[in-house]
């Protein structure tokens, strides 16, 4: 089928009034997450997963996908009125849209953040569009071996997720990976790891893990920092929404750069939208008439970065959608709810389940559209919600931890695994080790097991046909290089460290 047909399944399904309905409230929460720091889409789908069981797995995700990409708008609301990323991706936003509003312009920040987003939303759903299915078109040609080192890749590429070192990162692939092995052996059917739990039978859960990880740990860390959340909200009357002529001219650039670059730093493994608002932040500092009034309240250092990571937030969709392989951790959460949902994300999604492939995809135009008429009516609502103090809502947070978990089997083990994951997620952040990795290799854990035991009987267990296969070896050879990246640093930094110390002598 071509591009308009597939267009037609997608819209027919998102602009069903059920879907509409779920895109509806995925934006509304996901804007209402974005506005509120200290939570975050990750922790956020984390709890609202375990409500999405009951539902068709198309409006699922495609709640799930809104509550992701929704959050990348509110986060530049706080940005802008408090000086507070709601988002790692709106920190950029700070510099220029919190001196605007100093300016009294925090009506012209917030309108251009917003149009701009909707641009580059519209821009990324179309691209993702013609992109997708010739890159689901490429993975079908994918084999046991092809999948093994795409995995591999993959695994490897999440090293450049984190901030910490890449020892740290490769310790918590290497023990996502061992949680995934737990539970019965699917070949063999013999018990691996188990303990005397009989609860383990079926593996770890995916649900108490990431309630623990993101939603449990979150929590204990912003009571530590619970100071961090008294903030002064910008209190002056907000008005002059709509960009006047002169600040379209001066943005619309900026919005159209921003969107090109953030779409492509998206598909990427790591923190596309970080990367592609950063990145535009200093392409618009740098080919700028007005670079002298970059921070300190330049429109085009908040419609850039703004545009750019809307279009990061949904380009991140290709890897996960086409290949299955999830280039941050909210992706990471979405692969499991497909395969809650009985869907193995891949390039047969597309075949298999076109209605949720394109549905998905068409939903985020929807999307965009309900943002729009989100934020700029209802700024003074955001403003008052960012009054409510913290203390109030992580008991809220924690009840919604606490279902979620127990609505999974109804199963009081549950409770207290999240529990040991929550200790454990808090420990791990205090020791600088991020648990986005651990998710990542725990989701794709089974996958990398089960196509390697496919190859290695498909091939009478003869390893070398995983660097004789074309597609495999160059997978492999990308690995090896992403390695070298991530050690050379270390070693020339090791090897300066031990000229310091012989020249002391």
């Amino acid at each position: 089928m071509g591009i308009l047909e597939n267009l037609a399944i997608g819209f027919n399904t998102s602009f069903s009034l059920f879907n509409i309905w779920y895109c509806f409230l995925g934006c509304l929460l996901g804007t209402l997450i974005g506005v509120l720091p200290g939570l975050g889409p990750t922790a956020t789908i984390a709890l609202l997963l375990p409500m999405t069981f009951s539902l068709d797995p198309t409006s699922a995700i495609i709640m799930l996908a809104g509550i992701y990409y929704g959050a990348m708008y509110g986060g530049s609301t706080t940005s802008i009125l408090v000086n507070i990323p709601g988002e790692a991706a709106s920190v950029v936003t700070c510099l220029d849209g919190y001196q605007m509003a100093r300016k009294g312009r925090a009506g012209a920040a917030l309108g251009i953040s917003a149009f701009g987003s909707f641009i580059a939303g519209t821009f990324a759903v179309f691209a993702l569009a013609l992109v997708a299915p010739t890159v689901a078109d490429f993975a079908l040609k994918f084999g046991p071996a092809e999948y093994f080192s795409l995995v591999c890749l993959g695994l490897v590429a999440v090293t450049f997720l984190t901030q910490g070192s890449m020892l740290k990162s490769m310790i918590m692939i290497v023990l996502g990976l061992f949680l995934s092995t737990v539970g019965r052996d699917l070949v063999t059917g013999e018990p691996r790891f188990r303990y005397g739990f009989f609860e383990l039978e079926d593996g770890l859960g995916f649900i108490p893990i990431i309630m623990g990880l993101f939603g449990i740990a979150e929590i204990l860390i912003n009571l530590e920092n619970l100071a961090d959340f008294r903030r002064e909200i910008y209190s002056k009357p907000i008005k002059g929404l709509l960009p006047t002529r002169e600040d379209w001219k001066r943005s619309l650039a900026p919005i159209f750069r921003g969107s090109i670059l953030g779409f492509f730093m998206g598909t990427l493994p790591g923190g596309g939208a970080v990367l592609g608002s950063f990145g535009s932040y200093a392409l618009e500092r740098r080919i700028s008439v007005h670079s002298e009034q970059f921070g300190k309240g330049a429109i085009e250092g908040v419609a850039g970065p703004e545009a750019a990571n809307n279009a990061a937030s949904q380009g991140a969709f290709i890897p996960l959608l086409t290949l299955g392989i999830p280039s941050n951790s909210v992706m990471a959460l979405l692969v499991g709810a497909l395969i809650v949902h009985g869907l193995q994300p891949g390039p047969l999604l597309m075949i298999q389940s076109p209605d949720l492939f394109w549905g998905v995809i068409t939903s985020m135009y929807l999307g965009n559209i309900l943002l729009l008429l989100l934020n700029l009516p209802l700024i003074g609502l955001w403003v008052r919600i960012l009054k409510v103090p913290y203390r109030i809502l992580f008991p809220l947070i924690l009840v919604f931890c606490l279902i979620g978990a127990y609505s999974l089997n109804y199963n009081v083990f549950d409770l207290y695994l999240m529990a040991l994951f929550g200790l454990l997620g808090y420990v791990l952040r205090k020791l600088q080790f991020e648990p986005t990795p651990l998710i990542l290799a725990f989701v794709l854990g089974p996958l990398m097991e089960d196509k390697l035991r496919q190859a290695l009987l498909i091939y009478g267990g003869d390893l070398t046909n995983f660097i004789t296969r074309p597609l495999s070896a160059v997978f492999l050879l990308l690995t090896a290089v992403l390695l070298v990246l991530q050690v050379l640093p270390n070693l020339r930094q090791a090897k300066s460290s031990a000229l310091k110390d012989s020249e002391s002598l």
